[in-house]
């Protein structure tokens, strides 16, 4: 993914804006629908399922399904399927772009590693694709153009794309495409309420979080990316009882959905109670926190700083996904719980 999608789509879907940003995208969508042409089967199909570049009709259970961006293969994993073919994600996963809790997933499943798809032109492999022979390429959040779309249907493929905007679906809504996708809603809805279980639970340990506002940053390559409400970063720290600070919204650029660019020149502008900062390693943590550029910012003098530093730690809440909430959890809300209880 680019710096924009990973960051932003990560930072922006980690940097993808950092892609990291991987990013996040959307928040608040509305949860999507799927309604059955004519008459259902017993086993639920067929079933069609409205996306941005129309509506796809899945005649029967999909075998050989393709995952493309952010998240989908984690929520087919957590439904007890195993993809045909997935996208590498280098940014948090091994030599094979294989991400952590995907290979703890496929290995509690005594599944073979799928087969992994090139994607470091955030163009989807059409020939590889094809050569996986699925019948189904699901990708609720993940960059998939109406060119790209256009090619995968000629040659046959059901393709489920997001809702309406491109790394703009909410990590629910895309455990829940996936159930609508596989017949397999009730089975989603339980992976959901299991996530938000962990997640009520951690925020009633740590009451205070309620008491906090915050803003979510990441500094890299000179620039400085803040997360906007419409990324599922910002959805899931305010699931854990946090509010996003006025100001996140009020400097908004305009320039992205999910998240915009700060001159370092308005750092001080950026109040919130406790900042939340992504790096890819402690050192370039440390080199942005003692930079003069971070000095103007009111949560590096109040030391209201969360570090959440790695690859991986920052890929599995930017966004968090049915399976990286569990991996990730812990360490993360620690991390939270550290910085407001000073």
């Amino acid at each position: 993914m680019s710096l924009t999608r990973i960051r932003a789509g990560f930072a922006a879907t980690v940097a993808a804006a950092a892609v990291l940003a991987l990013a996040g995208c959307s928040g608040g969508a509305s949860s999507p629908a799927a309604s059955s042409p004519g008459e259902t089967g017993a086993d639920g199909f067929p079933v069609t399922i409205a996306h941005a570049f129309g509506e796809t009709v899945i005649e029967s259970k999909p075998e050989r399904i393709v995952t493309w961006g952010w998240g989908a293969a984690d929520a087919v994993l957590a439904l007890g399927e195993v993809p045909v073919a997935i996208p590498a994600q280098p940014y948090g996963g091994d030599e094979d772009g294989v991400l952590p809790w995907i290979a703890d997933e496929l290995e509690s499943l005594d599944a073979q590693t799928p087969i992994v798809l090139d994607s470091s032109t955030n163009e989807v492999p059409i020939e590889a694709v094809a050569a996986a022979d699925p019948d189904l390429f699901l990708a609720p959040y993940s960059g998939l153009t109406e060119d790209e779309y256009q090619q995968l249907t000629g040659l046959g493929i059901p393709v489920v794309a997001y809702p309406e905007t491109a790394w703009s679906t909410p990590w629910r809504d895309v455990i829940t495409i996936t159930g609508q996708a596989l017949g397999a809603e009730a089975a989603a809805d339980e992976v959901i309420a299991g996530i938000e279980e962990d997640i009520a639970a951690k925020a009633a340990e740590n009451p205070a979080f309620a008491e906090n506002t915050v803003a979510q940053v990441w500094d890299t390559a000179g620039t400085f990316y803040v997360y906007l409400p419409a990324d599922p970063r910002v959805e899931f720290i305010e699931d854990l009882g946090f509010t996003t600070a006025p100001s996140v919204s009020e400097l908004d650029t305009g320039e992205a959905t999910f998240y915009y660019t700060l001159g370092y020149e308005n750092l001080d502008r950026l109040t919130s109670d406790v900042l939340i900062a992504y790096a890819d390693s402690q050192e370039q943590m440390d080199a942005f926190l003692a930079s003069d550029q971070a000095a103007l910012l009111p949560q590096v003098a109040a030391g209201k700083v969360v570090q959440i530093v790695g690859e991986a730690e920052v890929a599995s809440m930017s966004p968090p996904t049915a399976l990286s909430v569990a991996w990730g959890l812990d360490a993360y809300v620690d991390a939270l719980a550290q910085v407001v209880g000073d």
